[in-house]
């Protein structure tokens, strides 16, 4: 059952007069600004209606100066008038650091915080929509979204805030599941905005001393719930698991073959690599990226759940060692991108271990499970790994982006990707070299994304975090065993799904009673797309579709999302058969 959310603001105060009913304008406002302080109710009648209501005036007062002023419009008595700024006749020039700026730039700031706060609250009230969704051609015509030679106005700045957020997808919404990053944490929102603030550079202790110092201890911490002894290793926050991945696959080749970082790949024998057919992308991009070929990535079989099959692994690395060609990788899933299946780390560990392979876990989507005493038996054997990517911007809903890469050897990355800048790197500075982690990194800049993982783990702890994750799988158990034997809907695999993952088929009633299995299937490979494409039209609900091999077009409904419940699976159900009703 739907919450009524933010948009019943003092309902329980309200009598049944159309001027107290909290569903009318007015009251709402007058309950909003009871509710909040600082002015935030007063604005948000406004900001709620994007583009289509002005900003609320407040009455002004005299200060003791004879000045005109605004009152606070936090509802109270107070002393805490601001100065009227008239946003339409100031540029970005005369915020700081121009001579004089600091209220102009401390109530421009306040006006886009109110505009965020807005957001944030909408986003989370089951009332509103997930999508304001519009075709590209028809957005692109609705603003002005060109850039000009002369400067706008910081009136027309708000204004493009908030028209940027009124289309935006509010991947808050507890009914949004489009993506395995979903949810919005208000610790790792702050944490963000802190970060931006700091606007430094990750490559130096010299310029970043208290992220450098949190990378360290945190990087540790995740290597211990790994099981590498007392934590020791390497790692780095990277750009998202494609990007750590691709460092996996780069260590490893630097460790077999350390003339290469030099002499390049014409110094070395052809290298073959090996993962599961329901790997992610990201493991063909990288040897691309590398030089070593799409060609020379191996795909090994899965079984009907989704995961590696040993034997096939074992199989191919013989037949690829009697071509004369050298197998230096091996990347095992610990949660697939479809299935959300776990492969048998144990199995293909022993593997790597008899060939001398270089074993990496793309853990990505469910390295986060390590979290949950419950759930983490689904990652044994990850200890035994070389390297692990792990996102926490997924399951654990830090914002994006949040991406780490472990290494079990330490100094491994210094010396494959380090070029000593002298610049950056001068070996007789005042203080312990080894923080200066940026000439371990491919990059040179590099954005602070400890912070935000840091502060929330700081906030929940582990145990929140593990709750955390334990609620979102109990979820979706919840769905698949609502699911599995209701009319109209067809599991993918059979059994209960590891992770999150849950795929399956829903056959409306023209398609559900077909005997021709061929054009049943030709039907069917048309509902998850039209059903998709009502739900973003219709604003309701969000979830991802694809085919796989040879399946035709099924659902797959992850979640990752704090703020979902059981009554958002419900909804999410009934919303498919309604949408899917006269298919």
């Amino acid at each position: 059952m739907a919450s009524h959310g933010f948009w019943f603001l003092g309902a329980e105060n309200s009598s049944e007069s159309t001027s107290q009913n909290p569903n009318n304008p007015r009251a709402w406002c007058q309950a909003a600004a009871q509710k909040f302080s600082g002015g935030i109710g007063s604005k948000l009648c406004a900001l709620l209606n994007v583009g289509e209501a002005e900003k609320v005036s407040q009455a002004p007062v005299k200060t003791e100066d004879g000045s005109t002023a605004e009152t606070c419009g936090c509802n109270k008595p107070c002393n805490c008038p601001k100065a009227t700024l008239c946003f339409s006749d100031l540029y970005s020039t005369d915020l700081l650091p121009a001579l004089n700026g600091d209220a102009k730039t401390m109530n421009f700031l306040q006006e886009v915080v109110d505009i965020l706060l807005a957001y944030i609250v909408e986003s989370f009230d089951r009332s509103t929509k997930v999508i304001d969704f519009h075709y590209p051609n028809e957005l692109l015509q609705r603003n002005n979204w060109e850039l000009s030679d002369e400067p706008e106005t910081l009136d027309d700045i708000l204004i493009s805030c908030r028209a940027t957020l009124k289309y935006a997808i509010k991947t808050a919404h507890p009914r949004y599941f489009n993506q395995l990053s979903t949810g919005l944490d208000m610790v790792g929102l702050a944490a963000d905005w802190l970060t931006s603030t700091a606007n430094t550079n990750m490559f130096t202790y010299e310029v970043a001393p208290v992220f450098v110092l949190l990378e360290y201890v945190t990087l540790k911490k995740m290597r211990e719930i790994i099981g590498w002894q007392d934590g020791r290793g390497d790692g780095i926050f990277s750009p998202g698991g494609a990007i750590s991945n691709m460092y996996a696959m780069l260590l490893a080749r630097y460790k077999m073959f350390p003339e290469v970082k030099e002499k390049g790949m014409s110094s070395v024998p052809r290298l073959v690599a090996f993962t599961s057919e329901h790997s992610h992308f990201s493991i063909k991009k990288g040897a691309a990226a590398l030089g070593i070929g799409t060609e020379s990535v191996i795909c090994i079989k899965a079984d009907e759940r989704g995961k590696m099959i040993p034997s096939d692994l074992e199989r191919r690395i013989v037949e690829a060692k009697q071509k004369g060609y050298v197998p230096f990788f091996v990347s095992a899933t610990a949660g697939t991108t479809v299935y959300g299946a776990f492969d048998p780390l144990i199995a293909i560990a022993d593997i790597c271990k008899k060939y001398d392979i270089w074993m990496h876990v793309d853990g990505a989507w469910g390295g986060s499970l390590l979290m949950s005493r419950k759930h983490r038996w689904k990652l044994n054997g990850v200890e035994r790994a070389n390297s692990m990517t792990w996102n926490p911007h997924k399951m654990m809903a830090v914002p994006l982006q949040c991406s780490a890469l472990l290494v079990r050897e330490e100094g491994l990355m210094q010396s494959c990707n380090q070029m000593q800048a002298c610049y950056l790197f001068q070996q007789d500075k005042h203080y312990d070299l080894s923080y200066d982690t940026g000439d371990k990194a491919l990059q040179c800049g590099r954005h602070v994304d400890i912070f935000k993982l840091w502060l929330m783990w700081r906030a929940k702890g582990t145990v929140g975090f593990e709750a955390q994750i334990d609620k979102c799988l109990e979820l979706s158990e919840y769905l698949y065993n609502k699911i599995k034997d209701r009319e109209g809907y067809q599991m993918v695999f059979d059994g209960k799904p590891q992770h999150t993952n849950v795929c399956f088929w829903y056959l409306p009633p023209g398609v559900r009673y077909l005997e021709d299995k061929v054009e049943k299937m030709k039907r069917l490979h048309k509902v998850a797309p039209v059903i998709k494409a009502r739900m973003m039209e219709y604003g309701t609900t969000m979830v991802s579709y694809q085919p796989q091999g040879d399946k035709v077009n099924f659902f797959r409904m992850v979640i990752s999302n704090p703020a979902a419940t059981f009554e958002d699976i419900d909804f999410l159900i009934e919303e498919i058969e309604r949408l899917g009703q006269d298919l």
